[in-house]
């Protein structure tokens, strides 16, 4: 009997393309030439949680239930994990923002897929960097399935006071 794949893989693209991109793609969000993409995407500039190191990130931004996220499997995503500061380029605006790791793991299927049902199947591969085995949204066991093996994660970020 063949084995049948995951229902959700990672689908974006290889580290070293993201390497040459990511610094194009974060100045170009800055000016009005970004266009709809500013709506898209974010950059998150902020310090490392342990090497005090600067970091400047381009991300897919979600907005789920009218909060900022920024959902992903990458390392950075811990020196959120007790709230830090970031600056936040969202909509061609550079705002001060609180970013939290979303600590209860058991929410994060249900975030996964409100935000991949807003997108529609198809969009929210390439806005999730995800990759669907069908062509549907991937029910929240699914998702939940996917959320441990690939150690996905969401920050929230919120403004400052």
């Amino acid at each position: 009997m063949a084995e049948q794949s995951y229902a959700v893989e990672v689908g974006h693209p290889p580290s070293a393309l993201l390497r040459l991109v990511n610094p194009i793609l974060g100045a170009l969000l800055r000016t009005p030439l970004a266009g709809s993409a500013r709506k898209q995407l974010m950059v998150l500039n902020f310090t490392g949680r342990k090497s005090g190191r600067q970091f400047t990130i381009p991300v897919s931004a979600h907005v789920i239930d009218g909060d900022l996220y920024a959902l992903a499997g990458a390392p950075w995503k811990a020196n959120f994990r007790d709230g830090a500061t970031a600056q936040v380029v969202y909509d061609g605006k550079t705002t001060a923002m609180r970013g939290e790791l979303v600590r209860d793991r058991a929410s994060l299927p249900d975030l996964y897929l409100k935000c991949a049902q807003s997108y529609g199947a198809k969009r929210a591969q390439r806005m999730m960097g995800l990759k669907f085995r069908e062509e549907r949204i991937p029910t929240r066991e699914e998702l939940a399935e996917a959320i441990e093996r690939l150690k996905l994660g969401a920050v929230r970020f919120t403004p400052e006071n």
